[in-house]
């Protein structure tokens, strides 16, 4: 099947919350609200399919001069398991790697997957206090359960 990796466009943020918050009912991410889509859509890319509908989305979010985030890499249940999710992160390291930044972190519930893109398990502690600014709003603070995993590019 023919597949097209883009930046999100407007139009994509009711898909990019919908997806992403279907995952999150399953417990296997953090639900985002329509703001949150809308105030990082241009750090959002999504994965189509030949006819133009989204499989899934993915973000990178640059955190500090050489730290970025991939966060919210979610995909469309009955597309799981197709390859969709490793061709996103290849993507969002790709573009990480041509804007310079040296090291990027996941906060997952599923390391296994992005153990095999290289990434490793690290203390909570390693990663710059910046990034919990976004924790303040999660329901699960201060008791936080994601697993922090880092990759050097």
């Amino acid at each position: 099947m023919k597949i097209d990796i883009r930046p999100a466009v407007v139009a994509d943020a009711y898909f990019i919350k919908n997806l992403i918050n279907d995952q999150a009912k399953k417990g296997k991410m953090l639900p985002v609200s329509i703001n949150q889509v809308f105030e990082n859509l241009r750090n959002f890319w999504v994965i189509c399919d030949k006819k133009g509908k989204i499989l899934g989305c993915g973000c990178l979010k640059i955190v500090w001069k050489d730290l970025g985030e991939i966060r919210s890499l979610a995909i469309k249940n009955s597309k799981q398991k197709k390859g969709y999710g490793s061709l996103l992160v290849e993507t969002l390291l790709n573009e990480a790697k041509k804007i310079g930044t040296k090291k990027i972190f996941v906060l997952t519930y599923v390391p296994e997957f992005f153990e095999k893109f290289g990434f490793v398990r690290i203390e909570k502690t390693k990663l710059p206090h910046k990034i919990w600014i976004d924790c303040i709003n999660c329901p699960k603070f201060p008791r936080c359960d994601e697993i922090p995993m880092l990759k050097k590019i």
